[in-house]
């Protein structure tokens, strides 16, 4: 102000920012006012409590949505567990119908949504769990709740409605499953309370569990299904490729010798008439033993001309009433019995000599013989092979009276590559026992690790007779009377071929199920061990069972069997005539042939498994032994009595096989 002329100055001097009225108070009093006047602090009072409503609405609306988050988490899950549990419900029905067992389904998965979310979880009001059964048999269920709110109230909002879905189906990653099924002949008896054979009842089930695998299927998903029968034998030769068989076998079979004499016959006719009574075939059935013939013949000459000379005509009558019986042994202590019952059945034989002819005297020799079977393989090694037939000389002619040579087919069975006698399964040297080795490829040129193949007709028990007289005789033996041939007795089996993994339409899965047949004994061992080359990812088969690109495959093998093991020293099978070829079992043995395939089982079992293979076993109409069940493991085997609890069982197994998930 020094610059101001002096009046402005002193005017300005003399100039009070106070108020005027200020100016007559105390100068204290003029003071304190002066710096209330100067204060801006009023002005956050007047923001906060602008403040405090919104303030309020903010901590409200977090405790309320807090809650709210918490009871959505909770109704989630709770969701999750009723659809879970309501598709579980579902897999107790052997064959499920939407149209009359959805209810105990829904109330199931009601059950366990209340149990996990119970009415008035978090304060909770108008509760509810709905239940959908989709057309894949995937369940879909929707649960809601209305949540009151508290401090929100104030601003009008009462109540927050939550509402979740959930999804629980079988969800499969690509799998393979390999139906290694018992074929012997006692699938053809009938379980008690089953309106069929076993054999059928298995067709039936093994189709609607195919039906609950590919119902389940989601898209870009692959199952693939392969089959192996077995009984005494199974049925893979025309899987294998031609360097994995050999080019030459031997066999336990004979050839004629010519003795160098002759004799001279008479030769005719017989024919048969039938005059009065009657011939009722006897309906077969399985028996422990044979039953003796009760039939009685009383048999007269009604004529009986010129004997002796080229015009002999002899006349029989015959009168049979009884029963006459076939057996034929299905294995160790069990037979097929058939036969006829005769009832004053009346008939007449005529045998008519036509003339007189010289025959040669043969015998037969029998030993090993040695046949070159090359003849089946396909155009190159890799190639598959294509089949054929063998010239025998193994046959009689009735007529000629003579041997005759005939051409025996390859029906796809095969004898296994070698092995030996085991004395301590515990350390099994692979190396000795090819055949146990699942994963080996065969080595062209190299009998040892090839197959051979079987040409039924061709091998002979020697030296059992037909009459059940004789002993098993290692050595060749020179007679001129028939030993007995497994496959003319029926005591050997060449099963259904087996399929490798594949995909399979219905039409060709139920043609494929029509060819399984009931024949032959009960040998586990050869069923687990094909079963799992067919299904290893490492051996025979890797370029096509290897894994996906998109991610690893579920591997499985169902081992099916109605019965123990059983096993019969007159059959010709995998290993031969085993009293002949002791391949991997003499009568010198300790152990009986049933534990010897109980254990190669068992050794078989344990080497599937460690491919990272699931083993599934289940007991048809019979009770398992702890071969079985350890096979399997815990949870894997099944008991089956009849065709409902058999469906049971294969429904549990596919259902263990999708991985039941949530899949929302």
């Amino acid at each position: 102000m020094n610059g101001l002329p002096p009046e402005t100055r002193h005017r300005l001097a003399s100039k009070d920012s106070s108020p005027r009225n200020l100016r007559l108070l105390p100068q204290s009093i003029r003071a304190a006012f002066g710096s209330l006047s100067r204060d801006r602090s009023g002005n956050v009072i007047a923001l906060v409590a602008a403040a405090i409503i919104p303030l309020i609405a903010l901590v409200g609306s977090s405790i309320d949505l807090g809650r709210g988050y918490l009871a959505q988490s909770r109704l989630q899950s709770a969701c999750d567990a009723g659809a879970l549990a309501a598709r579980r419900q579902m897999e107790s029905y052997a064959n499920f119908n939407p149209a009359t067992q959805s209810a105990p389904v829904v109330a199931r998965g009601k059950v366990l949504f209340d149990n996990n979310f119970p009415d008035g979880q978090y304060g909770s009001i108008n509760r509810s769990f709905t239940v959908v059964i989709q057309n894949d048999l995937a369940i879909l269920a929707t649960a809601s709740i209305r949540l009151p709110t508290t401090m929100m109230q104030i601003f009008g909002i009462t109540g927050i409605p939550l509402t979740t879905t959930c999804a629980a189906k079988l969800n499969f990653n690509n799998t393979d499953v390999m139906m290694v099924l018992d074929t012997t002949g006692s699938m053809a008896d009938t379980n008690p309370g089953d309106p069929a054979p076993k054999i059928d009842e298995l067709r039936s089930v093994v189709m609607s569990f195919y039906n609950q695998l590919e119902a389940a299927k989601t898209a870009g998903t692959r199952i693939r299904y392969g089959f192996l029968p077995y009984s005494t034998n199974v049925n893979v030769g025309f899987l294998l490729k031609s360097d994995w068989m050999v080019d030459n076998w031997t066999y336990q079979s004979r050839v004629p010798v010519d003795l160098g004499t002759t004799y001279t016959a008479y030769v005719g006719n017989w024919t048969y008439t039938k005059i009065s009574g009657s011939m009722t075939p006897i309906t077969s059935y399985d028996s422990p033993t044979c039953p003796s013939d009760t039939v009685i013949y009383n048999q007269t000459y009604a004529n009986q001309s010129n004997a002796g000379t080229v015009t002999e005509d002899d006349i029989y009558r015959t009168v049979a009433t009884g029963n006459a019986y076939n057996c034929a042994p299905v294995s160790e202590g069990s037979f097929t019995v058939t036969g006829f019952t005769y009832s004053n059945y009346l008939y007449e034989s005529e045998y008519k000599v036509t003339g007189q002819h010289t025959f040669k005297n043969y015998a037969w020799n029998y030993k090993p013989v040695s046949y070159l079977v090359s003849g089946i393989k396909g155009s190159m090694g890799s190639s598959p092979i294509a089949g054929g037939s063998i010239n025998a000389p193994v046959f009689w002619d009735s007529d000629l009276r003579a041997p005759a040579t005939y051409p025996v087919n390859f029906a796809g069975c095969i004898e296994e590559r070698d092995t030996t006698e085991i004395s301590d399964y515990s350390n099994v040297d692979l190396n000795q026992a090819l055949d146990l080795d699942i994963d080996r490829v065969p080595t062209p040129g190299d009998p040892r690790t090839q197959w051979r193949p079987i040409f039924e007709q061709i091998d002979f028990d020697r030296a059992m007779n037909w009459d059940g007289s004789g002993a098993f005789s290692t050595s060749p033996t020179q007679v001129d009377a028939d030993f007995v041939n497994p496959t003319w007795g029926g005591f050997s089996a060449c099963p259904a071929p087996a399929r490798k993994l594949d995909t399979i339409d219905q039409a060709s899965l139920q043609s494929y199920l029509n060819t399984l047949n009931p024949n032959g004994s009960t040998y586990h061992d050869i069923g687990m061990i094909w079963g799992g080359r067919l299904l290893s990812p490492t051996g025979l088969f890797a370029a096509e069972n290897s894994d996906l690109p998109d991610g690893p495959t579920n591997r499985n093998l169902i081992f099916l069997t109605d019965g123990m093991t059983s096993t019969l020293d007159l059959s010709y099978g995998t290993y031969g005539v085993e009293p002949l070829d002791q391949r991997r079992w003499s009568s010198a043995s300790p152990l009986t042939l049933n534990q010897v395939v109980e254990n190669r089982f068992t050794l078989a079992c344990n080497e599937v498994k460690k491919r990272n293979i699931t083993v599934w076993v289940i007991g048809f109409g019979t009770t398992l032994n702890p071969v079985l069940t350890s096979c399997a493991g815990v949870g894997h085997a099944y008991s089956a009595q009849n065709a409902s609890q058999l469906t049971a069982a294969f429904s549990s197994i596919a259902s263990q096989l999708g991985n039941l998930r949530i899949s929302k």
